[in-house]
């Protein structure tokens, strides 16, 4: 088989688990949103087959969390917004671990991994984030019940998610990465 059949394959498997997990993922919830573990094939999918497979990824979580339902309460106050943030944060959060890989992978492939691993839910929750306050800050603000804002924001929407998201990429990440590597150097 020859690489780009692999690439192809590849990204297509990863695309089925990006899907999966999100659908499974909606139904675990801490708070308001679900845990996502959907990161972490992004960012193994960035490190294995570049930074446009990064994106393509994350664009495909955006889409699944879009059709999987968990962004219905940002949808009815703002589809253009909601569609928008969720598209965008998945892209980028794919498309900049690529590129934080590709920067380092030279020097220490597993110092890139972790890099990788952490842009990657940083980018997804400081992008949402974003779009909280553009698209949704008057109706956050009612949510809060008279809290502060973007503490609430940081610490109810996405405080414990970002915390859950970053460890497990942290953790699964590398070692996923790690074993892949292994097995092709072992078919080789």
């Amino acid at each position: 088989m020859n690489e780009n059949t692999k690439k192809i394959a590849g990204l297509g498997l990863l695309t089925a688990i990006v899907v999966v997990l999100q659908l499974l993922g909606a139904f675990i919830r801490f708070g308001p949103f679900s845990i996502s573990l959907v990161l972490i094939p992004i960012v193994v999918g960035a490190a294995l087959y570049g930074k446009m497979a990064g994106a393509w990824l994350g664009l495909a979580f955006g889409v699944a969390v879009l059709a999987s339902g968990d962004a219905g309460a940002f949808l009815a106050v703002n589809p253009v917004g909601t569609v928008a943030t969720v598209l965008l944060k998945g892209l980028l959060a794919g498309l900049l671990a690529g590129v934080c890989y590709s920067l380092i992978e030279k020097k220490n492939k597993v110092f890139a991994t972790i890099m990788s691993a952490i842009i990657c839910p940083i980018v997804n929750t400081g992008v949402f984030l974003i779009g909280c306050r553009l698209f949704f800050f008057d109706t956050i603000k009612e949510w809060a019940g008279g809290t502060d804002v973007l503490v609430y924001m940081v610490t109810g929407l996405v405080g414990f998610n970002f915390l859950f998201e970053l460890g497990a990429n942290l953790i699964l990440s590398p070692t996923i990465i790690k074993l892949v590597s292994l097995g092709r150097k072992e078919n080789k």
